[in-house]
């Protein structure tokens, strides 16, 4: 057997690739590997762990750092995990709070949940969750790869707002405010899901902001009735990720760019969308088109300095840009685990998080 390493990006370079301390923001990048054993690392500037949390479960699928300095962490909880053939990829079931030195502070359980949860401005945590459609609803959704049904079922998307007692205070449910004859499946995709969620995020004003990835689509809801106050679909949308509210009231959005009905080349980008227009207003892609591109997961974040950090979640990439789109940082996830099925061996990272000096101390002290 020949001695060379069969994995593409680790038989390249990982660890940090690039660093322009005069143009990159300062501070620490949060980030759990996909496939991990729990493990959610900070590292600093030149890529250096310089602290660790050991979650009690596997990411389902990320972590991120609460205002009070807690580390808030979805977790895979390992039971059900044949309930379709994706399932196991993205599913989750905990949702915990965490401070810097591990202990649980809360933790809520709920088998339906998947990809995202948030803590909110009131503390309870939002879940986004799944379940079959009903027949009656299930034989309106279009497009799909005909016959690729879970044992006949089609799954799609309800948000659960929960106590961190559990108790559930709201629901929405996508299939009474989507039509599915208007928001088909993406042609390639398997009818296993309709709407197939990946992000819940909590807008400034406390409405929820929701991308559903098998139909392209972002949405808007107003949380006092219920309806969809704004929606963008394809195009430009296709199947996007991590459409995060920022605070010029704009959405930043991880658009991943399978299968574009607008352009024949499947490339990813970076997209910051004005709601009250539907207007890009910024824009990120790599200068050799091709060379950014993750098909799945990945996200980004507006840093206070202007910049954004980017996550190439398929390739473990992590990199950030100014807003001429010049890279002025990038690290390679090291951390590779050999998942069973499609995946295989890999270094995927769902999302990624710069945090400041003093963000980190209020972390520290928590």
């Amino acid at each position: 057997m020949t001695t060379v390493d069969q994995q593409k990006i680790r038989r390249a370079r990982t660890g940090l690739i690039a660093h322009d301390p005069a143009l990159a923001q300062p501070g620490y990048t949060l980030f759990a590997p996909m496939y991990g054993d729990g493990s959610v690392f900070l590292i600093d500037m030149a890529g250096e762990v310089v602290h660790r949390w050991a979650m009690p479960y596997r990411p389902g699928l990320y972590a991120y750092l609460l205002d009070n300095g807690h580390l808030f962490y979805g977790g895979k909880v390992m039971t059900d995990l044949d309930r379709f053939e994706a399932w196991q990829r993205f599913k989750a079931g905990a949702a915990l709070e965490i401070d810097w030195n591990g202990r649980v502070i809360w933790e809520v359980n709920h088998p339906d949940h998947h990809h995202d949860a948030r803590k909110l401005k009131n503390g309870n945590a939002m879940l986004l969750c799944l379940k079959p459609l009903a027949p009656e609803i299930a034989r309106r959704v279009q497009g799909g790869l005909p016959g690729s049904e879970a044992d006949g079922k089609i799954y799609a998307d309800y948000l659960l707002e929960v106590t961190t007692a559990g108790e559930v205070v709201w629901e929405w449910r996508s299939w009474e405010h989507i039509d599915p004859e208007t928001h088909p499946i993406t042609p390639q995709d398997h009818r296993a899901e309709w709407t197939h969620g990946n992000t819940v995020a909590e807008t400034a004003d406390g409405n929820l902001v929701v991308s559903f990835r098998n139909i392209s689509t972002v949405l808007m809801i107003e949380r006092s009735s219920g309806r969809i106050i704004w929606e963008l679909g394809p195009p430009p949308l296709a199947q996007q990720h991590d459409p995060r509210p920022l605070a010029n009231g704009n959405v930043l959005i991880f658009d991943n760019g399978t299968h574009r009905r607008d352009h024949p080349v499947t490339y990813s980008r970076v997209i910051e969308v004005d709601p009250r227009t539907s207007e890009i207003v910024w824009e990120y892609t790599d200068q050799s088109l091709f060379e950014f591109f993750s098909p799945y997961i990945s996200g980004a974040q507006r840093l206070a300095n202007g910049n954004t950090l980017i996550c190439e979640g398929v390739h473990g990439r992590i990199f950030e840009v100014t807003p001429g789109g010049e890279v002025v940082w990038e690290y390679i996830s090291p951390y590779f685990f050999d998942e069973s099925g499609r995946p295989g061996v890999n270094n995927w990272v769902f999302r990624a998080f710069r945090y400041t000096e003093a963000e980190i101390d209020v972390a520290r002290r928590a």
